[in-house]
Parts: C-alpha cells; structure tokens; sequence
C-alpha cells in the first residue's frame, strides 16, 4: 500500500508543500517580526492580531476564506488570472493554505529572540565602522539563527499535518492535489482501518526524522556559535 503510486504522489504532495510553506514563511516571518520588533506605527496592534488570526481560525473556516480569495473569480484570484497563474484547486493552493497556518509560528519564535538582542553591540559595531550587512551577519544573525530554525521545523510539522484548511482549496485530485490526511479519511470511510493506522504510522515516522533532522542541526549551530564566543 505505501508504495502504490497514489500513496507516493500523497507523501510527495503533503511533504514537498509542507516544507515550501515553510521556507516560503521563513523570511516573511522574519520581516514581519523585524517590522514589529524595531518600529512603532499606526496599524502596529491590528498587525499583531492579524498575524495570531490562524491559532484562533477554525481551519475549515480558514480554507472556505483562502478558497473564496483565490478561486478565479474570487479577489486575489481574479489579479492572478491576468498572469495566467491559477491557484485555487491546484497544488499552489495547498502551498498558500499551509503559508497561512504555518506564518504565526515563524513570527513568534523570532520575535522574542529580536527583543532581547543587545541593541548596544549593534551600535558600537556601527561606531567601529562596520558595515550594515557585516553587523546583520556577526552580531543579529547568530542569536537568530536557532529561533529561525525553531520556527521553520514548527511551520513545516504544523503543515504537514494540516487537513481543515487544505481540503477546500486543494482540489483533492488523486496523484496531483492530495495530501496524506484526506487519503487516511478515505481509507477510513472505506473500512480499511489498517491501511489508515499504516499511512498514519508511516506519517509519523517521517516527519519525526525530519524535524530530529532538523533538530540536529539546530544544535550543531548552537554549539558552532558557543565555540565562536569562546
């Protein structure tokens, strides 16, 4: 069962968007939590709220919203018709569901790290004569480094694992926009109850190898940092 073509374009599809998703949220976050950190503007609270909206969304409400938006006549899809580009019921609509749920993590786990940086090293950098990107790669980026990657293994488990707001906008084509978790609902509608719990299990295990992966590395650049201070 894990190896018939329907079940490998699934992994592939949940897998592959999950992890675009995130890398997509990866410097939207950090701008946004950039912009929220170090500036003060009229909006600054809404865009707060704004950006916590997914952990309070029902997904299914989610996904009927993303659909609306991005359907060809809807208000983003209509502006993306012009250029051809369609994103409703394709795979790119998975990836912009999954953008949207996973954003908040990215945000909130590099937003408290940029609070705490020492804004006095930065300009006695400055006042050394160092450059903007010299002090953005030795001074902000190091401390950033384990949050960012923090945030990106949360977006990309959070994706993943997303139902509710991608069965509306996916299409849930077999082999081209379905993802794992529809494909266990429909084991379990048609009684294959171990089919489900193997799909499950295999899930499973995956994203645990990919977010130890991660982990991993997020270690070995906390340890690479220490050894650089010292």
């Amino acid at each position: 069962m894990l190896a018939s073509p329907r079940t490998l374009a699934a992994f592939r599809v949940s897998f592959g968007a999950a992890a675009l998703a995130a890398l997509i949220d990866t410097p939207l976050g950090l701008l946004l939590a950039w912009t929220l950190t170090r500036y003060r503007f009229p909006g600054h609270r809404l865009l707060e709220a704004l950006i916590d909206l997914p952990f309070a969304l029902p997904t299914a409400v989610a996904g009927i919203a993303l659909s609306t938006l991005y359907v060809p006549d809807g208000w983003i899809g209509s502006v993306l018709a012009l250029f051809g580009i369609e994103l409703a019921f394709n795979p790119g609509g998975i990836v912009v569901a999954l953008a949207f749920v996973g954003l908040p993590f990215i945000v909130r786990t590099v937003q408290p790290v940029l609070a705490a940086l020492d804004r006095e090293a930065e300009e006695a950098a400055l006042t050394l004569g160092a450059r903007p990107f010299a002090i953005l790669r030795r001074v902000i980026a190091p401390p950033l480094v384990p949050a960012i990657l923090t945030g990106l293994a949360l977006a990309f488990a959070r994706g993943v694992g997303e139902y509710g707001s991608v069965i509306f906008i996916a299409g849930n084509r077999p082999a081209i926009s379905e993802i794992v978790p529809l494909l266990i609902i429909v084991r379990l509608e048609q009684f294959d109850y171990p089919g489900a719990a193997l799909l499950g299990s295999a899930m499973l295990l995956a994203s645990l190898l990919l977010l130890l992966g991660i982990n991993v590395l997020q270690d070995r650049t906390v340890a690479g940092r220490m050894r650089s201070d010292g």
